[in-house]
């Protein structure tokens, strides 16, 4: 048996592992507070277009839009929590194998990740496509009107219908961080969330109105996904090159 003795000097703070420590938690932080923003940009493109809807602007149905897209948020949430659970799983393992310069095994737990997430999406997909009105229901809407139930179904076929694209994309974030990435992971999520996600709401309602609030999730996950391969490709070819020849 090995044993381990620590010495004084193993108990002092090390500023450079210190500061390696605060950019990876200041990469969470801003990843949360830029998500905030786009849902209070969404929510108040929500409240003012729905004001100006034929149907909506009508005293009787003004809290629906806000209503639906809020039951539509709860389970993309929940999917979402599951991706999240799925990466910060694997955070431990990235950190060994780095560590010990395996980086075909990082390599190889990246893929799986990704194809784990991307299936996460698909079932998550079908749900949303396949049995929205369930949905619906299952959150407490079953005695609404049909104005409401309407409106719900197009709310998740249309807000959701890139759900896969977000879980890997999701997945993206979580992973560069645990490689020590900060900086890309937190330049993708300020894209997806300030660029894209404000952007897209406040602009696509100017043109499409309430239906603009749905299409900008989609369209920013799409984006997202695609600056997100460059990462991928990139981060894989890097993973390559520093794999040893005998690995």
């Amino acid at each position: 048996m090995k044993l381990v003795k620590p010495a004084n000097t193993d108990f002092k703070m090390d500023l450079g592992i210190c500061q390696k420590t605060l950019i990876l938690g200041v990469t969470s932080f801003l990843s949360q507070i830029s998500l905030v923003a786009a849902m209070a940009a969404i929510n108040n493109m929500i409240r003012k277009y729905g004001a100006l809807d034929p149907v909506f602007g009508q005293k009787q149905y003004a809290q629906v839009p806000m209503a639906v897209v809020g039951i539509v948020m709860k389970f993309f949430q929940i999917v979402i929590s599951i991706v999240v659970g799925m990466a910060a799983g694997c955070i431990p393992i990235v950190g060994f194998n780095m560590g010990a310069g395996k980086n075909n095994r990082v390599r190889e737990l990246f893929s799986k990740l990704l194809i784990a997430e991307a299936a996460v999406g698909v079932i998550a997909l079908i749900i949303v496509e396949l049995l929205p009105q369930q949905l619906i229901h299952i959150f407490g809407a079953t005695n609404e009107s049909a104005c409401y139930t309407s409106f719900a179904i197009k709310a998740f076929r249309i807000y959701l219908c890139m759900i896969i694209f977000a879980c890997v994309n999701k997945a993206c974030f979580i992973f560069l961080q645990a490689m020590g990435k900060a900086v890309s992971s937190t330049v993708l999520s300020m894209i997806r969330e300030i660029v894209f996600g404000v952007g897209f709401a406040l602009l696509l309602p100017v043109f499409f109105g309430l239906d603009g609030v749905l299409y900008s999730m989609p369209l920013s996950d799409i984006l997202t996904f695609i600056i997100a391969v460059c990462l991928i490709t990139k981060t894989y070819k890097e993973l390559h090159q520093k794999t040893p020849k005998s690995a």
